[in-house]
């Protein structure tokens, strides 16, 4: 799934008030925490993540992994927090977050 900018900010600005629910820390990922990720996606779709690690490399490593591990989307990256989307087709269409069309 490919967001356009105009999605990208719509999501931006619905983030913009969520607090991070999932914290990857100095150990770095496991399998209990990418399934929390999972469960956490199927939940809200869009969430933040805090990845603890010092070094930038290693953070943008972390987050492209986190985003192939679970099909999300990256909508943003500030500092240590990204923020990640995936649309849950299994949820009521009223529950989903609705994004604008292109």
């Amino acid at each position: 799934m490919n967001l356009t900018e105009r999605q990208k900010k719509y999501l931006r600005g619905l983030g913009h008030r969520l607090k991070p629910l999932v914290v990857v820390g100095d150990a770095g990922l496991s399998d209990s925490l990418l399934a929390e990720l999972e469960s956490t996606l199927d939940r809200h779709e869009l969430l933040k993540v805090r990845v603890r690690t010092g070094d930038r490399d290693a953070r943008n490593r972390i987050v492209a992994r986190l985003c192939a591990d679970s099909s999300a989307e990256l909508v943003q990256r500030i500092g240590n927090v990204a923020l990640l989307y995936r649309p849950n087709l299994k949820k009521k269409p009223e529950k989903r977050i609705r994004i604008p069309s292109g």
